[in-house]
């Protein structure tokens, strides 16, 4: 099968050997695999990546040094069963999963794994349990969105929030994109957005957000303030630099909640004594609960969330290192759709 791998801080065009379903595991076709910033970082701290989950213990087949097939973001095609399968859906079935795939091994991360191909290829295995079945009205495209939008449901979720708080997203990128729907189904109100780019902005309202601003322009917790009136703050970073969550700590008012779902793959410092004086919390998150992961495909299905406008182009396997690079350009692009069938560059 041809996939884009990733070799080293590289990504070439090559044909591999097509992966084979094991006990539990299901073949399917790749229609299209979105492109996630988590990949961009990969691609560029894949090193990094690999040492802090080797620290934590985590369990991982994800080797930096060797080729990676990326691509989580994913809706694809049933072609056949494995063995020791139930085969509640059939073949020609669309689906959805969760990225986590398991083997005799143990479990592998789709995406980030050296012994089982993502979503930039033409096929990959799954693991049957996993399997969500994607209604026939649904475009393909749209089904393709159910992780990422899964990130911005739990971070949401782990927020807790309550009617009398309101929400500053800080960053309209992918993650900020994903948060603001997530705040719109909770009847968050206000949801005020802050990006520098004139595109993201746009976005974000179209995902739901009542205020948009540019930091450049006018203050965001000014703004926040203003629009929220005495509903206390909660802010989600969802940029993840080095410095961002100082600057939040700096400037939010006593007594906010900072959610930090911006992924920071670079040291960072901070002074805890401006969280500890304004008694701030701070929560980190990551991924999402299965339920969730259902709940977001569902919320897709019935139109609460339309991503459409997301999409900023499409590539086949050829066109993935191009992709990557336009990705770089906020005004230009917010989600690129990997389809391996495609022929051709970025469109």
């Amino acid at each position: 099968m041809r996939a884009a791998v990733m070799r080293g801080k590289h990504l070439e065009t090559d044909t591999l050997a097509e992966p084979e379903p094991g006990d539990g595991q299901v073949l399917v076709k790749t229609l299209a695999c979105r492109i996630c910033g988590s990949d961009l970082h990969a691609l560029q701290h894949g090193d990094r990546m690999a040492a802090a989950a080797k620290e934590m213990g985590a369990p991982s087949t994800f080797d930096p040094e060797g080729d990676v097939v990326m691509g989580h973001e994913f809706c694809a095609e049933i072609l056949d069963f494995g063995p020791n399968t139930l085969r509640t859906l059939k073949v020609g079935d669309r689906v959805c999963s969760m990225p986590v795939l398991f083997h005799p091994g143990g479990i592998a991360g789709i995406g980030y794994s050296n012994l089982f191909p993502g979503g930039y290829g033409e096929r990959m295995v799954l693991s049957e349990p996993m399997l969500l079945r994607v209604s026939d009205d649904l475009p393909t495209e749209a089904a393709a969105l159910t992780e990422p939008m899964a990130v911005g449901i739990h971070a949401v979720a782990k927020a807790k929030l309550e009617k009398n708080e309101a929400a500053l997203v800080v960053g309209c990128g992918p993650v900020g994109l994903a948060v603001i729907p997530g705040l719109r189904l909770q009847g968050i109100e206000p949801i005020v957005a802050a990006d520098f780019s004139v595109r993201r902005r746009e976005l974000a309202k179209h995902m739901g957000a009542h205020v948009v601003l540019d930091p450049k322009q006018e203050a965001p917790f000014e703004r926040l303030a203003k629009d929220a009136g005495a509903k206390q703050p909660v802010i989600f970073e969802c940029v993840g630099v080095p410095g961002l969550i100082q600057q939040i700590l700096r400037d939010a008012p006593h007594g906010s909640r900072v959610v930090v779902a911006g992924v920071c793959m670079e040291e960072d410092r901070i002074q805890p004594f401006m969280g500890i004086s304004k008694e701030i919390q701070l929560q980190f998150v990551l991924g999402y609960t299965p339920e969730e992961f259902t709940h977001t495909l569902e919320a897709i299905t019935d139109g609460r969330i339309d991503g459409s406008p997301l999409i900023t182009g499409k590539v086949g396997v050829d066109g993935v290192p191009e992709a990557f690079e336009a990705l770089g350009q906020p005004e230009a692009h917010a989600k690129v759709l990997v389809e391996p069938w495609r022929e051709g560059g970025l469109e």
